[in-house]
């Protein structure tokens, strides 16, 4: 879900090639944005309480900002490691287009204004639940767990799960149970996204000497894994139907996505090739993933915004 900008020299013959604006935008991982960003406003338009319009797009203005400047501080920490990984290594850092202490000054930045601007915009604890979600990603995932466990990821991937909780609570300025079950769908979601990725990329992580699951258990190992979160994740997503916390167009949407999850689990499980070219079911769950939780949220907004599920008698 890394978006690289178009491979360009790192110098040239009249000195160092200066960064530009597709340097700077690289550095905030766009494409890992639009997931963030959809799933904060999901969670934000979700919620009971509408926000005005032009402070709805500031709060989504911040989520975006803050993303940028986490994402900016982990190329900055992890460029040693980015220059080792072909899948990474043409980024700004490594590739030499800029220096480490302007990505720095561009990542501090962009984190302690978006959580100005979230607080005065909306309310502090959406700001305070920013803020955490920044200094979570940087600190506990790139600086501690990135390099130390195969875990990381299982446990970095609640920064990843704060944006709709962001969302809700800078419409109401509480946080609920709704918001909690889609932290924690997204939570369980991560691992096996991600590893049906890095079960590609194997080779990558483990000359760079990051201690991926898939490096240090092995794709056996790791494939019953990811079958092994995807179960609790299901049951998560399902979950505000029976709640009543969400209506009858959730419900049925969730429950035949999750199958469709279900089932491209299984045949990752099934499938004995160590080899990226025979790693099709590999392949196909890491795109479902994707689609998994941007259809699951847009049904979530459907759901609280169309008068069906009211007409039958189940709250939004």
């Amino acid at each position: 879900m890394t978006t690289q900008t178009a491979s360009r020299p790192a110098s040239s013959a009249t000195g160092p090639v200066i960064a530009d604006w597709r340097d700077f935008y690289a550095l905030t991982k766009p494409g890992v944005m639009k997931l963030v960003v959809f799933t904060g406003l999901a969670g934000m338009l979700a919620a009971p309480v509408q926000l005005h319009p032009v402070l709805a797009f500031t709060a989504i203005l911040a989520i975006a900002l803050g993303h940028g400047g986490a994402a900016t501080l982990n190329q900055w920490y992890e460029a040693d490691l980015d220059a080792k990984m072909k899948r990474t290594e043409d980024r700004p850092l490594p590739a030499g287009r800029m220096d480490r202490d302007t990505a720095l000054h561009f990542g501090v930045g962009l984190s302690a204004f978006s959580v100005l601007l979230m607080g005065l915009a909306t309310n502090w604890l959406a700001a305070a639940t920013l803020a955490v979600t920044i200094l979570f990603y940087v600190c506990v995932y790139t600086i501690w767990l990135k390099r130390r466990t195969p875990q990381n990821i299982v446990i970095g991937g609640a920064a990843g799960a704060f944006p709709p909780m962001i969302g809700w609570a800078a419409a109401t300025g509480d946080i609920t149970l709704m918001p909690i079950l889609l932290f924690a769908l997204i939570f369980l979601w991560t691992p096996p996204h991600f590893w049906a990725l890095s079960l590609y990329v194997n080779a990558d992580y483990a000359r760079a000497g990051v201690p991926m699951m898939t490096v240090v258990a092995g794709p056996r190992s790791t494939r019953r894994q990811m079958l092994l979160y995807a179960l609790p994740m299901i049951a998560v997503a399902i979950a505000p139907w029976p709640l009543g916390l969400a209506g009858p167009i959730y419900g049925v949407t969730a429950t035949l996505l999750s199958a469709g999850f279900l089932l491209l689990t299984i045949a990752v499980v099934r499938n004995p090739s160590a080899k990226p070219a025979r790693m099709v079911p590999e392949k196909r769950l890491f795109l479902f993933s994707i689609f998994y939780l941007f259809a699951l949220f847009g049904a979530l907004v459907i759901d609280a915004w169309v008068p069906v599920g009211q007409a039958m008698g189940v709250s939004g």
